[in-house]
């Protein structure tokens, strides 16, 4: 047997079998983001390294265990995008969209990668849509960019989901409640995983985040919340997103342990959450960063966003049994019978398709047989057997593959046929 070679753990192949599902959702969220009036941003795949060490946090995770990064020519580091808001704020910024106008609301769609264990809806190269909202600092911003979540997983009709809101505070306050925190944890931090033990000091929010069952129990019994150690103005801030949340009548949850696993957030970040997904629930995961823009370097900023899923998505989406349709069908397939009327064929095919209508034929020269066997297997709604009787004629039966039944037409108004 040869030695084949297969694709890189962690990736996948996208096939012709379930391409319809992801251009369903993906038709989706073109319109909804369109109805909420945010304009498509695309950036590169890769970025400089320092980019998402700077933005993304040098302790996290992502930054020290799982980017791509290689050295190029010029022997400078680049890295496979593992996250998209960074290199947003970073075309924001090289662009001067500050200078042509003081808001700016934009989407993006693309493939991210981190080098992360392999898991149901988690991969090594993934996809993510997301949004991001610039030049706001009040609190109608984040409900927009939340209320823009809340959209798209109940009109791609989800029911089986949570909104889970919290506040983080302001960048100041949180580096003092992280002193707080460090020294009400410090009597027992033999008691955590090895991971949490790791994190204690470089990025002790994340002790909230761990899943195991130990952990979880120290945290919950001993750690203080942040939600608590919160200034006046930044509670006010919180109280003003839950009163318009009420008054749009969304509902969510408020999280007092929720953190969010990157180091840019300040004040609001929530979470979507499935029932569909096991441990590994989150949908969808935003909040404010008013620090990013300036630490990468462009003015002072006010900003908020989210990321989500779309593997994980279509996992919930197909639980939920949300795929009624198979791939779309093919208008006509063509059976040509010989070497004189495939050349007439060919004519057929190109005029149907200039048309508008999808048309295949046979390219295999094959029994009548089998190539409605064809037909059946490419899903056609109508066949045409073309021999030389039809070219003779004019005429050509064309059979309705669903229901049996024939119909004579002329081979000139075939589109006629199809548009009635």
């Amino acid at each position: 047997m040869k030695n084949k070679i297969k694709s890189v753990k962690g990736t996948y192949d996208l096939l012709p079998s379930e391409i319809y599902k992801w251009q369903e959702v993906e038709n989706k969220l073109r319109s909804i983001f369109s109805l909420y009036n945010f304009l498509e941003i695309r950036t590169p795949i890769f970025e400089k390294s320092k980019l998402f060490s700077r933005s993304v946090g040098e302790f996290t995770d992502i930054v020290n265990k799982e980017m791509y990064s290689f050295l190029d020519k010029g022997k400078e580091s680049l890295t496979l995008r593992p996250e998209l808001t960074a290199s947003v704020v970073r075309s924001y910024i090289e662009h001067n969209f500050q200078q042509i106008s003081s808001i700016h609301k934009l989407w993006y769609y693309g493939p991210l990668f981190r080098q992360e264990k392999p898991q149901s809806g988690r991969y090594r190269q993934f996809y993510q849509f997301g949004a991001e909202i610039f030049g706001s600092a009040y609190p109608e911003s984040d409900v927009e960019l939340i209320d823009l979540a809340y959209t798209i997983y109940t009109k791609l009709g989800l029911k089986k989901w949570t909104l889970y809101i919290n506040t983080l505070g302001k960048k100041e306050n949180r580096n003092k409640y992280i002193g707080v925190l460090k020294e009400s944890m410090l009597p027992y931090k033999d008691q955590l995983c090895k991971n949490c033990k790791n994190r204690f000091d470089k990025n002790i929010l994340r002790l909230f985040d761990c899943k195991n069952r130990q952990c979880k129990k120290v945290m919950n019994e001993h750690a203080p919340l942040i939600i608590n150690h919160l200034s006046v103005e930044e509670k006010d801030y919180f109280e003003e997103v839950k009163f318009i949340l009420d008054k749009l009548n969304i509902k969510y949850e408020v999280d007092p342990t929720m953190v969010r696993g990157l180091d840019y957030y300040t004040n609001t970040i929530f979470e979507v959450r499935s029932e569909n997904l096991g441990s590994q629930d989150a949908l969808c995961g935003g909040g404010r960063y008013d620090n990013l823009v300036e630490d990468l370097g462009g003015n002072s900023t006010p900003a908020v966003g989210f990321a989500a899923g779309m593997e994980r998505l279509l996992i919930a989406m197909e639980k939920e049994k949300l795929f009624k349709n198979e791939s779309d069908k093919l208008d006509i397939f063509i059976a040509p019978m010989n070497e004189n009327v495939r050349k007439k064929a060919i004519q057929i095919v190109k005029e149907i398709r200039y048309s508008g209508y999808s048309v295949d034929m046979d390219f295999q020269r094959r029994s009548v047989k089998a190539m409605m066997r064809e037909a059946n297997r490419k899903n056609a709604k109508y066949s045409i057997v073309i021999g030389e009787n039809e070219l003779q004629s004019g005429e050509i039966n064309i059979k309705n593959m669903d229901s049996g039944k024939m119909e004579t037409v002329k081979i000139d108004k075939i589109n006629d046929f199809l548009s009635t």
